[in-house]
């Protein structure tokens, strides 16, 4: 009999679920992207459903439950936590007592529930414990027969970061940070500071943090003061947070502001507030300090466990610079990266942990892993997409030929046009990858901020990502390994750089960011560094073939590729919230699989 494993993650933030059969990946997919709700905590009924019928089953034909964490262990830590710093956690304790009393406790009766919503529940619930989904999820996708772990976020139950070790079918925990020490609530609390929100806001950070002057004695300050007051950082990575500066243990605010501002000299940011440099560079300070944390905690995995492989995940596995820092260091020979780090890939480690280690079933290890480019979500066929099209009583162009397709649509980006492109499956984790895209022409020194402001509706420091073609990535980077999921970020090649004019690093945001820093302006960043996605043919031949197409008109290899959405909104997931979302800005041209549809 098949064995049809469902994972699920939920209840905190990015819930998703994740279908397996006999070992296969077979969807994926985020609870927001069904309910446009961006970070959407709740059980994940409408990801389930999909999941479940991509592959044409029933949750009667589910052979286990997993879900990605152990909501006792974290009762357990609650408890300790609020005894612990007793009584100033008092109104919070009392906030939550009755919603675990009430719902979280009994997780298992409250997950058979809400499944017997979908269909009969004939199967065991287990529970994955947080960082062992976060592992298993990085592990056992990859290509590596054997390799270091290493799982970086806010917290699980009780762990916060973990150095492991898998080899076939097995991982072993070798050593963990617990609660309240954390890399990733370390991280989260200056996000909230410099006026972002936490779980969501941590990469307006890190691009903020390029805005910073790494010379400047104002930013050498910070970055001392972060590890004298705040940080005491050991040679191994493990660190200790100094929590008279902190206050998300015992409630819903991150840090102490007062003590802050005494401390850095400037107080919290408001949202949507002017940002001065002093921000900017408190941004550099934490971004440096957490890749100095990251590369020694890798430094210690490889001491560990001697392997030459490196898996990652948790949320900090998303922060593509210190990634990009780390792959520098050569301190491994190869660097894998869950490209659903976050919570919402937990989804997927859960429904591993079902397979490998309680079906105790073999890995087969490939020689590329087998993520499917993680395009595991939704596709729509032409009649789905024309049925849009008439309800909007849209006028369209169809191609019966993708080549005619792609050399069209090429020819459009190439005289500044800038397109919606919306094909096959949709992506699994935060990153478009070439399905739900909105696409420019990378030489254009407008482009960047057409699409940020006119577009997206963001903020104009936001730095856009190429998407490479995988055979050119090293004519335009230095970055010798693939980074197909766009967790990886690399300096643009010398050559390619605009010469840097006297006082650079004292104009202001806007005058660096205007500033035309190479032949690719539109997707090289302020620090000349650019957040790669390598294309190949095998993982998704339209694309690629978008790609080309573009390089035969102009003789570059790569385009513009931001996610096909609107700011604070999730990255669109069917044909019609990709036209609602293509009429409501100022986009050129819509491409919905093989319909194109222009203003």
């Amino acid at each position: 009999m098949r064995k049809v494993i469902l994972g699920v993650s939920a209840f905190y933030h990015d819930s998703a679920a994740v279908l397996i059969i006999d070992g296969e990946i077979m969807a994926a997919g985020q609870e927001e992207r069904f309910t446009r709700v961006k970070h959407d905590e709740n059980f994940p009924m409408h990801a389930i459903r999909y999941v479940l019928a991509d592959a044409g089953v029933g949750m009667e034909d589910v052979t286990t439950v997993v879900f990605y964490d152990k909501p006792w262990l974290k009762f357990e830590r609650l408890l300790e936590t609020y005894h612990a710093f007793a009584p100033s956690g008092l109104p919070s304790f009392l906030t939550a007592m009755p919603i675990w009393m009430k719902e979280k406790l009994f997780m298992k009766q409250r997950l058979r529930k809400q499944l017997s919503e979908i269909g009969k529940v004939n199967c065991p619930v287990l529970f994955s414990e947080h960082h062992l989904s976060h592992a298993a999820s990085a592990f056992y996708p990859s290509p590596f027969q054997q390799a270091a772990i290493l799982t970086i976020d806010g917290v699980g139950e009780w762990a916060t970061t973990t150095i492991g070790f898998g080899t076939h079918n097995q991982i072993k925990i070798i050593k963990e940070l617990h609660f309240p020490h954390s890399i990733g609530l370390l991280y989260s609390a200056f996000t909230s500071y410099i006026g972002f929100k936490v779980n969501g806001g941590e990469y307006k950070l890190m691009g903020l943090a390029a805005y910073g002057n790494p010379d400047s004695e104002q930013t050498r300050t910070f970055i001392d003061q972060i590890l004298s007051a705040l940080v005491d950082l050991r040679e191994d990575g493990s660190l200790r947070l100094n929590m008279a500066y902190f206050t998300y243990a015992t409630s819903l605010r991150m840090v102490h502001a007062k003590k802050w501002n005494t401390l850095f000299g400037i107080p919290p940011r408001a949202p949507e507030a002017p940002i001065s440099q002093a921000y900017m560079d408190l941004s550099l300070a934490i971004q440096t300090v957490t890749e100095d944390i990251v590369k020694k905690l890798a430094k210690t995995a490889r001491e560990l466990t001697q392997s030459e492989n490196l898996v990652m995940a948790g949320g900090v596995a998303l922060n593509c610079v210190a990634n990009g820092k780390l792959m520098k260091t050569n301190l491994f020979k190869n660097i894998w990266i869950q490209p659903a780090a976050g919570d919402a890939g937990g989804a997927l480690g859960a429904a591993y942990t079902g397979w490998h280690i309680h079906e105790n079933k073999a890995r087969l290890v490939a020689d590329e892993d087998t993520m499917k480019g993680a395009l595991l979500g939704p596709e729509f066929s032409d009649k789905e997409i024309k049925a849009v099209l008439r309800k909007y009583e849209t006028s369209y162009t169809y191609y019966s030929d993708f080549e005619d397709l792609a050399k069209s649509t090429a020819g459009k980006i190439a005289k500044g046009k800038v397109v919606g492109w919306f094909q096959g499956r949709m992506e699994f984790g935060p990153r478009a990858l070439g399905n739900r895209s909105i696409l420019g022409d990378p030489r254009n020194p407008d482009m960047q901020k057409q699409i940020n402001v006119k577009i997206k509706f963001r903020e104009e420091f936001r730095p856009f990502a190429p998407s490479v073609l995988e055979e050119e990535m090293q004519q335009y980077f230095a970055c010798e390994s693939p980074s197909p999921y766009m967790l990886i970020t690399a300096p643009i090649h010398e050559s390619r750089r605009s010469p840097e004019p006297a006082g650079y690093q004292e104009y202001n945001l806007r005058d660096r960011l205007y500033h035309c820093r190479s032949d690719i302006p539109a997707i090289t960043h302020v620090n000349y560094s650019a957040r790669i996605q390598s294309v190949n043919r095998r993982t998704n031949i339209r694309f690629h073939t978008l790609i080309k197409e573009f390089q035969k008109i102009t003789d570059y290899g790569l385009l513009v590729n931001t996610s096909f959405n609107l700011k604070d909104q999730p990255i669109v997931c069917t044909p019609e919230q990709a036209y609602q979302c293509f009429i409501n800005t100022e986009m050129d041209c819509l491409v919905l699989g093989n319909f194109v549809i222009e203003k």
